[in-house]
């Protein structure tokens, strides 16, 4: 028992009980005899893996391969946003600094302190990232340091995005979700995810994000920089603060983030995650890191690997079962949780559910939130529904392998049939 949670792995009711009530009472248990089966069956979906669970009693009401780990596509965005609310929290920001030689102010840093929002957009224009920081802001900062301090030229700004260690790309990934503009470089030191359209979600991106923000950095200093080096490293020893922005709060990241599956955003707020954990941060030290940060939730880890904090990897292995027991804590709203269910996709409603759950299913749309996602031959859905019956619902759909073209309208039949049942769902 946890927060008034009663988790349970209890096997799910398959008979009918002799109450007449089709709600759950603490002297009759409900009738279980609404089907899914013909839903259920589509073969659009695959190999379907699925649970359905009472949120409120964590009874088993629905369950196929519930316990089997597989791909979960950006459904584990979830994850990574209660990981991120069980550490740093939804106050947390992050700050990118220029630190200045003491003794020779010709030379500064420009340290990424990984806030991949820092945006180069105009004032008064906004990037994909809402309200997020202005690289002009820092300039004008250095550049005021510089005429109080005498410096007419610098010589040197090294670019510093040590913060985040190991390799920038997950190697399990696909190139082409970077040329195709789904994914950057994770470094620590970056502007606007590396797009070179910051307004557009799946613009192209630089391909060499550290670099790009230093030249964009020197580029908007002007004349103070105009002959200066660009190099990259640590920020060496010594080196004092001379400006700093912030980026919007782990809250707006994590609101944006599950409304439009960002996938540079979720991979950065995985690295804060884990290195707020103790670990160094890289991808290795993923699967430790989220475990540790929310032991207190008593999730059961057993069968879950994380490859990556957003989801883009095939190799995630996540049992469904886990996603809809995450989604308990989410509808209690334990630890701050209820943040990421006022932040999930509503559907037919919003984010990347608002052209879902129309025509013969609109009954659903409004009562769903859900993350959504995708890989090849990977479709999933895991949210919390607000049943017909009154009855509040977790669940998570996954269909695997050889999928229709149809895949997500058959998925959404599938959660809307489930919302149409409510606590009656019958487990044949």
């Amino acid at each position: 028992m946890l927060g008034g949670l009663a988790f349970t792995s209890e096997t799910p009711q398959t008979e009918a009980s002799a109450s007449p009530s089709a709600s759950a009472s603490a002297s009759a248990a409900p009738v279980r005899t609404c089907s899914v089966t013909d839903e259920a069956a589509n073969p659009s979906l695959g190999t379907l893996q699925a649970v359905v669970l009472n949120s409120e009693t964590g009874e088993v009401l629905f369950d196929r391969g519930a316990d089997t780990p597989s791909p979960t596509a950006s459904v584990m965005k979830t994850l990574t946003a209660a990981a991120a609310l069980a550490s740093v929290g939804p106050s947390h920001q992050l700050s990118t600094r220029v630190m200045a030689n003491p003794t020779d102010k010709t030379k500064i840093s420009l340290v990424g302190g990984g806030d991949i929002t820092l945006s180069k957009t105009a004032v008064g224009a906004q990037s994909v990232y809402r309200d997020a920081p202005k690289l002009s802001s820092l300039v004008a900062q250095v550049q005021a340091w510089a005429t109080s301090n005498g410096v007419t030229q610098f010589t040197e700004i090294n670019l510093d995005s040590t913060l985040f260690v190991g390799s920038g790309w997950e190697e399990s990934w696909q190139r082409k979700d970077q040329v195709d503009g789904w994914i950057s470089e994770v470094t620590a030191l970056q502007i606007d995810g590396d797009r070179t359209l910051p307004e557009f979600p799946t613009s192209p991106k630089t391909g060499k994000p550290i670099l790009s923000a230093g030249e964009q950095f020197k580029l908007e200093l002007g004349a103070v920089a105009a002959s200066a080096t660009l190099v990259q490293g640590a920020t060496p020893a010594g080196f004092v603060e001379i400006g700093s922005v912030q980026s919007q709060p782990m809250s707006r990241w994590i609101t944006h983030l599950l409304q439009t599956s960002d996938n540079t955003e979720t991979e950065a707020l995985g690295r804060i995650v884990a290195l707020d954990a103790g670990f160094d941060g890289s991808y290795d030290s993923l699967d430790g890191a989220f475990e540790k940060v929310l032991e207190a939730t008593e999730l059961d880890f057993s069968g879950v690997s994380v490859r990556d904090s957003s989801g883009l990897s095939a190799l995630n292995m996540v049992p469904p079962i886990f996603m809809a027991e995450l989604m308990r804590l989410v509808d209690a709203g334990y630890g701050g949780f209820d943040l990421i269910k006022t932040s999930l996709p509503i559907a037919g409603k919003s984010g990347t559910l608002t052209d879902r759950f129309k025509g013969d299913i609109a009954d659903a749309a409004g009562k769903i939130v859900a993350k959504t996602g995708y890989l090849p031959r990977v479709y999933t859905l895991n949210g919390i529904i607000d049943a017909k019956d009154g009855t509040s619902l977790t669940f998570a759909i996954y269909a695997i392998g050889d999928v229709g073209s149809d895949v997500r309208l058959a998925i959404d039949t599938l959660a809307t049939a489930f919302y149409r049942c409510g606590n009656t769902l019958s487990n044949k």
